[in-house]
């Protein structure tokens, strides 16, 4: 049974492909704990638009940022030790990376510095960050992932202010991925992977979460939501890499749209360009940074 009508289908079509220079499979410690068995080239996810059009996205198991210029055109901004996953561009041009291996960290793209911004937690490491927000009052809000599940329901979600005080919004989540922040800044959405469930809950000063709810429950499969990206009329975007799509949700929590990917499954992050209504999504599967356009 289903509550609502079927959404409407979307086409998207690829953007730019990760050239064949930068690929090389191998197996790695990154994918034989998360694609066991298979030699990955890469990994996308994060990616972030800069005002000139520039995208950035990152490599997980090679711990790799790129830039992809308007012309398409692909350049390694900085290689290092680490598994960088969810990124945003800062107010001063710097990136904020949510790296699984070291934590919350600032790159700059110009020179490739790299500044830890957060990497434990009362002396305690996470368990592997994945996925991040930053508010219009400069706070950081980030998932805390590693291994968690529905075996596991410890995941988190945090926030971190620019005073640096931490406060802990979640821990019970069950594999905490995407997150987004509606426009009013009054609430946060936050995808469970292994739950296949959106999460909302309130913001607010203090660190007290109240009132969390599920949001959308997605259908289950071989994974859950992944990447989450709000537009400007509180149409929540959710990259579904278990059904090879995005879905578009209205500020109601109704599916309204179904993005297909034309290339692999693995649809994992999107970024909306300043038009409000084109999508730039990474599609990890292939190595692949596909486009579509969402009806107004």
């Amino acid at each position: 049974m289903t509550w609502f009508a079927s959404p409407t289908d979307i086409e998207s079509r690829v953007y730019a492909r990760l050239p064949d220079t930068f690929r090389h499979a191998r197996q790695t410690e990154w994918g034989a704990a998360n694609k066991p068995g298979v030699a990955v080239d890469s990994f996308l996810e994060g990616p972030c638009l800069t005002p000139d059009g520039t995208l950035y996205v990152a490599d997980i198991p090679y711990g790799r940022i790129f830039a992809v210029d308007p012309s398409h055109h692909w350049s390694l901004v900085h290689e290092y030790d680490g598994w960088p996953n969810g990124m945003k561009l800062s107010r001063d041009g710097s990136l904020t990376v949510a790296d699984y291996k070291r934590g919350l960290l600032r790159v700059d793209p110009e020179s490739g510095t790299i500044h830890a911004i957060c990497t434990t937690v009362n002396s305690e490491s996470f368990k592997g960050l994945n996925d991040l927000a930053i508010l219009s009052d400069g706070s950081i809000l980030f998932t805390d992932q590693g291994q968690t599940g529905m075996h596991d329901p410890t995941g988190r979600l945090y926030r971190l202010w620019p005073d640096g005080r931490l406060d802990r919004l979640v821990g019970n989540a069950a594999s905490p991925n995407g997150v987004a922040v509606n426009p009013a800044g009054t609430h946060a959405y936050l995808a469970l992977t292994r739950a296949c469930q959106i999460w909302r809950l309130p913001l607010a000063p203090s660190a007290l979460a109240s009132k969390t709810q599920v949001f959308a429950q997605l259908p289950g499969g071989l994974s859950g939501p992944d990447g989450l990206v709000m537009d400007a009329a509180g149409r929540l975007i959710v990259c579904d890499p278990g059904h090879g799509c995005a879905w578009v949700l209205s500020p109601l929590g109704e599916p309204l749209f179904r993005v297909r990917s034309c290339a692999g499954r693995t649809l994992t992050n999107a970024v909306l360009r300043p038009d409000g209504r084109t999508l730039l999504m990474t599609e990890s599967e292939s190595g692949q940074i596909l486009e579509a356009v969402l009806p107004e």
